[in-house]
C-alpha cells in the first residue's frame, strides 16, 4: 500500500491532491447535474443536444492547441493553473444562477459549456505536467497514476453526491456547490512551497515551438501509434455520458439517482484502474495492448445487456480498462518524452484525445437518437478493438525492425 501512495509523501503533491480530489469531485457533480439538465428539463431525452455540449466542451482543446502547449511549456504553471480555476468558479457561478433563478435555456448551456471548453484547453495541459514540477523523476509515474486515481475517485463519488442532490435541492445549487470546490483547489495552489517545487529549465521562445512538437511526435512511431490509439478512443469510446445516459433513460427508465449510480460503479472500476497503475513501476506495451482489447470487448457485451445491474457490472470491468489504458499511454509518453518538449507533446495528446469529441459526440448522439443506444455502443466497442489493432501493428513492426 506504501508503494501505491508514495508521491502523497512530497509536501507539494499531497497539499495539491487534497484540492484536485474536491475540485474533480464538483466538477463531476456539475457534469451530471448538466446533462440532467439537458436530457430532461430543455429537452425531451435528446441525445444530439448532449452531444453538442460535449463538443462545445472538448472541441476548443483542439483549436487552442497551438496556445495551450506552449503556455504549459513556458509559463509558470501554478500561477496559470490558479487563473483557469477562477474562470471555471465563474462559468459555475453564471450557469448556477441562471438555472435557480428559472431563466436557464439549451443555449445556456451551450454557452458556458464553450466557455469552459476554452478555459479546460488552457487548464489540461498545465494541469498534466504539473505533476513533474510536484515530484521528482523517480516519482512521476506513480504521481501520474495518482492524478487519474483522485480524477476517477471524484467520478465516483460526484455523480452519486449530484444524483442524490438534484431531487432534494435541484441542478442549479450543484452548480453553485462546484464554484466553492475551484475555490479550495485555489487555495491548495497557494498553499504549496514555491521553493520545493521542481522547476524545469524553460526552453526559449522561439517562432514555430508548436510545429517543433508536431515534428517530434512525427519522427516517433511509438508516439504516433499512441496518438491514433487515443484519437479512435477519445473520439468514438469515450463518451461515456452520452451512453451511460441514454441506456439508463431509454433502455432501463431509470431516474437520476439510478443514472448517477451507473456512472459511479463506472468510477469504481476507473478507480481500481487507477490503483492498479499506480503499484506499476512502469507501463509495458504489452499492458496497453490487453487493456485496449478489454475496453472493446467489454462494450461491445455491455451493448447487449438486458439487466441494469449485469449493465453496471460491465460499466465497471469497462472503467477499469479504460482507465489502465488511459493512464499507461499517458505515463509512456511522459517517461518517453524529453522535459523540454513535455508539455507540447501532452497538449497534441489531450486534443487527439479529447479533440475528436466535437465529431465523435455528435455522431454518437445521433446515431442513439435513430437507431438506439445499443447501436451508439457498438461504436465505443469498433473504437476499442480497431485501436488495439494499431498497437498490435506498431508492437509487430517495432518487433521485424529490432530484429533487422
Amino acid at each position: 500500500m506504501a508503494r501505491t501512495f508514495r508521491s502523497l509523501a512530497v509536501y507539494n503533491f499531497r497539499i495539491w491532491s487534497i484540492g484536485a480530489i474536491v475540485s474533480n469531485i464538483g466538477t463531476w457533480m456539475q457534469r451530471t447535474a448538466q446533462d440532467w439538465l439537458v436530457l430532461t428539463q430543455l429537452t425531451e431525452q435528446n441525445a444530439t443536444a448532449l452531444g453538442i455540449v460535449m463538443a462545445l466542451q472538448f472541441g476548443p482543446m483542439l483549436l487552442l492547441l497551438p496556445l495551450s502547449g506552449v503556455a504549459a511549456d513556458h509559463m509558470d504553471r501554478r500561477k496559470l493553473l490558479i487563473g483557469t480555476q477562477l474562470a471555471f468558479a465563474a462559468s459555475s457561478l453564471g450557469l448556477g444562477l441562471l438555472t435557480i433563478t428559472g431563466h436557464v435555456q439549451l443555449w445556456h448551456v451551450y454557452f458556458f459549456a464553450l466557455v469552459s471548453g476554452c478555459v479546460a484547453a488552457i487548464d489540461a495541459p498545465a494541469r498534466q505536467t504539473f505533476a513533474s514540477d510536484l515530484v521528482d523523476e523517480s516519482h512521476l509515474s506513480n504521481a501520474v497514476a495518482l492524478n487519474s486515481l483522485s480524477f476517477n475517485a471524484a467520478r465516483m463519488i460526484g455523480p452519486a453526491v449530484s444524483g442524490l442532490l438534484i431531487p432534494l435541492v435541484g441542478n442549479g445549487w450543484v452548480f453553485l456547490l462546484n464554484v466553492l470546490a475551484f475555490a479550495l483547489m485555489i487555495g491548495s495552489l497557494c498553499s504549496l512551497r514555491t521553493a520545493e517545487l521542481h522547476v524545469r529549465e524553460r526552453p526559449p521562445r522561439a517562432r514555430g515551438q508548436m510545429a517543433e512538437g508536431f515534428r517530434y511526435v512525427w519522427g516517433r512511431p511509438d508516439l504516433k501509434a499512441i496518438m491514433l490509439m487515443l484519437f479512435l478512443v477519445g473520439t468514438f469510446g469515450l463518451n461515456f455520458p452520452i451512453y451511460i445516459s441514454t441506456m439508463a433513460v431509454t433502455v432501463f427508465s431509470a431516474d437520476a439517482a439510478h443514472y448517477g449510480l451507473l456512472t459511479s460503479l463506472m468510477a469504481v472500476g476507473s478507480v481500481t484502474g487507477a490503483l492498479l497503475s499506480a503499484r506499476r513501476a512502469h507501463p509495458t506495451p504489452l499492458l496497453i495492448l490487453r487493456a485496449c482489447t478489454l475496453f472493446g470487448g467489454c462494450f461491445l457485451v455491455a451493448a447487449m445487456m438486458t439487466n441494469f445491474w449485469a449493465f453496471g457490472l460491465l460499466l465497471f470491468v469497462l472503467g477499469i480498462s479504460a482507465q489502465t489504458f488511459t493512464t499507461s499511454t499517458n505515463s509512456m509518453v511522459q517517461l518517453s518524452t524529453e522535459p523540454l518538449m513535455r508539455g507540447r507533446v501532452m497538449a497534441i495528446l489531450l486534443a487527439t484525445t479529447l479533440g475528436g469529441t466535437p465529431v465523435g459526440a455528435p455522431i454518437v448522439g445521433w446515431v442513439a437518437d435513430l437507431f438506439g443506444p445499443r447501436w451508439a455502443m457498438a461504436i465505443g466497442a469498433a473504437s476499442g478493438l480497431c485501436a488495439a489493432l494499431v498497437w498490435f501493428r506498431h508492437l509487430r513492426a517495432a518487433k521485424k525492425a529490432a530484429a533487422a
